[in-house]
């Protein structure tokens, strides 16, 4: 066996560094945000003026899932103050910029379990990701490492754990999309079939689900609209999946990160060409439900 050589690491505490400081912190996040743990994220913004409000640290985008981060960071434990100013911020942006997913982020490097308690009051209800940050000293240079301790609530379909749901009937997709575009859902429902033979198509007023012997299980969902149908598929995001469907030439919307689905607009054409590859991701999906 090759020998391997070990060292205890040193933690150093920013806050109380003398030449360090939130300011350093926030320029290395700035200039890798893949540290967070967030994904391939973007920088929109540093302090970030809010109205009445102070400054944002910093505002992170997912370019691919039309998502926004907004990132607040404490030195030292945080604190009561520091939860308020993030929901705050987060409210704000949400409430400017309507058509981006928000999501707060807490970072701080000590983040107590009564702190966690009273966060998880909000999660569920508030998108909030909080994450405790380690400095590491080794040779003289400073690492750092963050570790994700809460994550955001991933939140079910509407309807979906509702135990007597408002059920509509095909009439009323046909209306509110069209004929053809409700028979793009029969034609995925042919496909998954193949699979899971039960399975059957479930009227829901937000959506078309799924359902077998009365009980929803809605790993895929289908939207009608008047000349296309919005397809959900839900698996995790990955680059692999995502570079199949856009080499399969499907048109990919948005990901939806609070519901954990991908958003496909389909054709008939895109059925018919791609139907080898839309029962493999259904499938795929299907199996990881049950």
């Amino acid at each position: 066996m090759e020998q391997v050589g070990y060292f205890e690491p040193e933690l150093i505490s920013i806050k109380n560094h003398p030449g360090l400081d939130e300011k350093w912190l926030q320029e290395r996040l700035a200039e890798n945000p893949k540290l967070l743990g967030l994904g391939d994220l973007v920088l929109k913004d540093k302090e970030r003026i809010q109205p009445r409000a102070g400054r944002l640290d910093l505002l992170f985008q997912d370019p691919d899932a039309a998502q926004r981060f907004e990132v607040e960071v404490q030195l030292g434990r945080t604190d009561e103050t520091h939860i308020i100013r993030t929901i705050e911020y987060w409210d704000i942006e949400r409430k400017r910029y309507p058509q981006y997913d928000h999501c707060a982020v807490i970072v701080a490097e000590e983040i107590t379990a009564r702190f966690l308690n009273v966060i998880g009051l909000f999660n569920g209800q508030i998108p909030l990701i909080a994450i405790r940050l380690q400095a590491i000293r080794v040779n003289g240079s400073v690492g750092l490492v963050f570790t994700r301790v809460m994550d955001e609530v991933q939140l079910g379909p509407v309807d979906e754990d509702e135990p007597v749901q408002e059920l509509t009937d095909r009439h009323y997709w046909e209306n509110k999309g069209s004929p053809e575009t409700v028979k793009l859902a029969d034609r995925m429902l042919e496909l998954i079939q193949k699979f899971a033979p039960t399975y059957g198509l479930n009227y829901n007023k937000h959506y078309i689900g799924l359902s077998e012997n009365g009980h929803a299980n809605n790993f895929a969902a289908f939207r009608p609209q008047r000349t296309r149908m919005k397809f959900e598929l839900k698996l995790p995001q990955s680059e692999e999946l995502t570079r199949r469907l856009e080499n399969a030439g499907l048109e990919l919307l948005t990901y939806d990160r609070n519901f954990g689905y991908y958003n496909i607009s389909l054709s008939g054409s895109d059925i018919a060409s791609q139907n080898e590859l839309l029962s493999s991701v259904m499938k795929e999906a299907y199996e990881a439900s049950i």
